[in-house]
């Protein structure tokens, strides 16, 4: 019976005296003050806003064309016997020029026999009409006895056959150059025949497709059309010719009137004049069909625009202003411009202004921050607003 009450008095023994020396141990335990922790206000870059002139330029692409481009053809059969030297691939001709001769003996015979029976019936008209008077009869005279139908008939006939005559030299009809030549001396040809292509030197054409907020910055009407009273803005080309970059002036004289259904974009149309002589670049690159270029058009001017990095925009119309007491406020802006690296602000700032340029971390409206001039890189921050306000395609905030 001890033995039993032993067996159960021990474990309970050792169990209160765990308990006992765990009570002890933690009442010599030391108190722990609990403080408060206050964080930083997060650091953020700023650029101040300063206001400025500003332009904003549209940025487009286009092949350089002429404004006629035309297939050459027979319109008499004949056997080619010359041909101007400068009818040659590529070769350059004036207006005026004689660019094909065909063998003319034919046409010149036709033109002769037919001057010869022009001359027959004004000869017999004459007559008839004096026999009519001679006979002085009270009705007037037909137009058939006065041999009038036979005399008009004659006169087309001669007019027929010196146009023939005509047609066997092809001038050209504008001042250009040769695509393509696909007929050679001594070849017979038809009617209809085609001889080459040809297009013209006079003015090169630009089609640049624009976006409806292109045409806002440019100031353009969907169907514009130029005249002296309201000239179209002015352009700038550019390109690459082996290697070296090449610029030429240009500008916009109308639009196409229709909207793409494709892109959902107008074309522009950019005119030079005389590409290949007083139009060619500053170092005399002429302007040559077939090119690409990239086009720079000067758009409408801002007074006081305000031109700030593409970090300092959040969301699509919004800015971080921080105040004086670097409390930041979230703030709408109108935006007229933007590219890749910069939007340009009409209204919604003060100049004077700092705007947030860094990310927002753990931050947001109405919080305090610790404001922090961003590192100096040797370049400005901004473009300068007196720039180009847009330098790259895209025409706005919505794009």
């Amino acid at each position: 019976m001890l033995r039993k009450l032993i067996t159960i008095a021990a474990p309970l023994g050792i169990l209160a005296a765990g308990a006992g020396a765990i009570a002890v141990m933690n009442s010599l335990k030391p108190t722990i003050e609990r403080t408060a922790f206050e964080s930083d206000p997060p650091s953020v870059f700023f650029t101040v806003a300063t206001a400025g002139p500003a332009t904003l330029d549209v940025y487009a692409q286009g092949e350089v064309r002429p404004r006629t481009d035309i297939s050459l053809t027979a319109q008499v059969a004949g056997q080619i016997v010359s041909m101007s030297d400068a009818f040659v691939n590529g070769g350059a001709f004036e207006k005026g020029d004689v660019l094909i001769k065909i063998e003319d003996a034919p046409y010149r015979a036709t033109a002769a026999a037919a001057q010869a029976r022009l001359a027959q019936e004004e000869a017999e008209a004459t007559l008839a009409r004096r026999d009519y008077e001679d006979l002085a009869r009270a009705e007037g005279p037909t137009e058939l006895a006065l041999r009038k139908p036979q005399l008009e008939q004659a006169r087309a006939e001669y007019r027929a056959a010196r146009l023939d005559l005509e047609r066997t030299t092809i001038r050209a009809n504008f001042k250009g150059r040769v695509r393509e030549r696909t007929v050679g001396e001594g070849q017979y040809v038809t009617p209809g025949a085609q001889l080459g292509r040809i297009f013209s030197t006079d003015v090169a054409e630009i089609q640049l497709p624009l976006t409806d907020t292109d045409l806002a910055k440019l100031g353009l009407p969907v169907v514009f059309i130029e005249t002296r009273e309201n000239p179209g803005p002015s352009a700038t080309l550019s390109a690459f010719i082996a290697g070296q970059p090449h610029e030429w002036s240009a500008r916009m004289t109308r639009t196409n009137g229709a909207i793409d259904p494709t892109t959902r974009q107008i074309s522009a149309i950019a005119v030079v004049d005389d590409p290949y002589g007083v139009g060619a670049s500053a170092n005399g690159a002429p302007l040559t069909m077939g090119l690409f270029v990239d086009a720079k058009i000067e758009g409408s001017r801002l007074d006081n625009a305000i031109i700030l990095p593409r970090a300092a925009l959040h969301g699509r119309d919004a800015v971080y202003v921080i105040e004086e007491d670097n409390v930041i406020k979230r703030r709408q802006v109108q935006i007229v411009s933007s590219d890749k690296d910069t939007f340009t602000v009409a209204s919604g700032l003060t100049p004077g202004e700092r705007i947030v340029t860094s990310p927002l971390r753990g931050a947001g409206d109405g919080d305090t921050v610790t404001p922090a001039e961003p590192p100096s890189t040797g370049e400005p921050d901004v473009a300068d607003p007196a720039t180009d306000a847009n330098a790259g395609t895209t025409a706005g905030p919505d794009q």
